[in-house]
């Protein structure tokens, strides 16, 4: 039981622990609640739906994740995605908004709670790190863009309306919005332990209901309902409409993936444990799903929230069923308390949270370490930009650059012809300037697996030697680095063979690995012969290859 449900190995709480857990859970729950309007506001949805969304997701996961210490609930990405994907098919906060929305959370949950049953958590790590850089880059870059009419104090208005002209700015939305920035920079750099969003929120709404800026015209939050959620189911929808969500669907849960891989690795890595990311894909699905049942949008694991989490010092789950509780009071009685927080404010909690993700740094760092990679990088990036409110194009536009490039070098393996360097190592002979092994001998390392993608390539490169050198008595391969072959690749392997005994070509093979063995072994393809000779060392090999013929 304690498999399906983690929550049950947690340690029996005492006193000192329930002390230390509570502190920590009503830190992230004061951060949370504020965060999840802003984020609902980003999506497109009903402001509650944020806070709907910080309070059963939360709980399901810290029930069925394994990772006991990750904050679930709204986070930007997962929100500008949402926002990004519904954009064309319907108007924001209407109820198809909403009910597509909703299909989106269950379809996303679904994929997760099916993948982490089935043990296939491997597959999401198809999106490496250029890929994952160049999108956060690209959506964090569109989020911020998304509010800054709120923060300038054009709210309502869109980037190409406020070109356009019209109505100056509200200059009170513009000085709520700038100022809390800079409070909540101060907050992060001075006072990190202190919810300063929710003291933040807490202070805007006393001073906007001082200054009666709702009765004054100023855009604020309004009346939210209180209560907690109840069963939401979206009703039916066509089998089309379901078709064209399945995309953003999959996108949002490659992101939400890797977002919680980011804070469940150290989580686990600080807990001393292994992170079981199939079971953290159960728990993180199943959040969704509750999620979406309360008429919410997908959640994720926020890294923020997560590192609060952290650095307050919780140990277990508990933290989390604190924050729970504090969300449900303020479901029920606490909402009337945002009706005078300005939306300047919203979008300034948002703008803080997503520019700690611009790093512009990181392209020029990975194209030091890799251009091709920094290449895929910002391509992603780019068709990130590009393809918005589509944004989901640039995720799968950066994963099939990269399986191509991964594809390409697979196809093109690198293969050397080696020398005996002065270190007693086998070295690129030709890099090094190193005499050959012996006289009208090929000797050559191929530092790949020998399978359908490579095996064409190493047969080709002893050709081209065999056409080049006639007087070739001799082709040794030093096949330590291969650790796999595959049918096509003992094929080929027979191939090479048999074209070198046809030539009178003696073939010499060095430190082949037992699982590579038992295949060529089971094509009876390693049996001895007159113009064959296998070692098990490379050591072996060069002693036998000094010997005069």
């Amino acid at each position: 039981m304690a498999r399906v449900m983690p929550c049950l190995a947690w340690p029996r709480p005492s006193r000192a622990l329930l002390q230390n857990e509570a502190l920590a859970g009503i830190t992230v729950a004061l951060m949370v609640i504020p965060q999840g309007v802003a984020y609902a506001a980003l999506a497109g949805m009903p402001l509650v739906t944020g806070v709907y969304a910080a309070l059963w997701p939360a709980l399901v996961a810290v029930l069925f994740s394994s990772s006991q210490r990750l904050s679930v609930g709204p986070t930007a990405l997962t929100s500008l995605l949402v926002g990004a994907s519904l954009a064309p098919l319907a108007v924001a906060g209407s109820d198809d908004w909403v009910a597509m929305a909703v299909w989106l959370t269950l379809l996303s949950g679904g994929i997760q709670i099916l993948i982490g049953a089935g043990r296939f958590g491997w597959l999401l790590r198809l999106v490496n790190s250029p890929v994952l850089t160049g999108f956060t880059q690209g959506a964090a870059i569109l989020i911020a863009i998304s509010q800054l009419p709120s923060l300038l104090g054009f709210t309502g208005r869109t980037i190409p309306q406020v070109l356009q002209g019209g109505p100056p700015p509200d200059w009170t939305a513009l000085g709520f919005g700038l100022g809390s920035m800079v409070v909540l920079w101060a907050g992060k750099r001075w006072l990190p332990r202190f919810p300063t969003t929710m003291a933040l929120v807490a202070g805007a709404a006393a001073l906007s209901w001082v200054l009666s800026y709702a009765l004054l015209g100023g855009a604020v939050v309004g009346a939210l309902p209180s209560g907690l959620p109840s069963l939401y189911w979206p009703g039916g929808v066509s089998l089309s409409t379901l078709g064209t969500l399945l995309l953003p669907a999959l996108t949002i849960t490659l992101v939400s993936f890797l977002e919680t891989a980011s804070s469940a690795k150290i989580d686990n890595a600080r807990a001393g444990t292994l992170w079981n990311e199939n079971q953290d894909l159960i728990g993180q699905g199943l959040a969704k799903v509750a999620s979406g049942l309360t008429g919410a949008f997908p959640t994720s694991s926020s890294f923020s929230r997560s590192a609060i989490t952290l650095y307050a010092g919780a140990k277990t789950g508990w933290s989390t069923l604190f924050s729970v509780v504090v969300v449900a009071i303020a479901l029920l009685w606490l909402m009337p308390l945002l009706y005078h927080v300005p939306q300047a404010v919203l979008a300034a909690v948002v703008m803080t949270a997503i520019i700690g993700l611009i790093k512009p740094r990181s392209f020029a760092v990975l194209w030091r370490v890799s251009r091709v990679e920094g290449g895929i990088a910002f391509a992603t990036f780019a068709l990130t930009i590009a393809t918005a409110p589509s944004i989901y194009w640039g995720v799968l536009g950066g994963l099939l650059a990269s399986l191509a490039n991964y594809m390409y070098r697979h196809l093109h393996p690198r293969i050397i012809e080696v020398g005996l360097h002065g270190d007693g190592s086998l070295r690129d002979r030709h890099l090094w300037h190193l005499p050959p092994l012996a006289p009208n001998l090929y000797a050559l390392r191929m530092d790949a697996e020998l399978d359908f993608a490579s095996g064409g390539t190493l047969e080709r490169a002893i050709a081209e030697q065999l056409a080049a050198r006639p007087g070739l008595t001799d082709v040794c391969l030093f096949a330590q680095p291969i650790n796999r072959i595959d049918i096509t690749g003992a094929e080929v392997f027979g191939s090479i063979r048999r074209l070198l005994e046809s030539k009178g070509v003696r073939l010499h093979l060095s430190g082949l690995k037992l699982p590579a063995q038992q295949v060529l072994d089971r094509a009876g393809l390693l049996a001895p012969g007159p113009l064959f000779c296998s070692y098990r060392t490379d050591a072996e090999a060069l002693s036998a290859l000094s010997r005069p013929a």
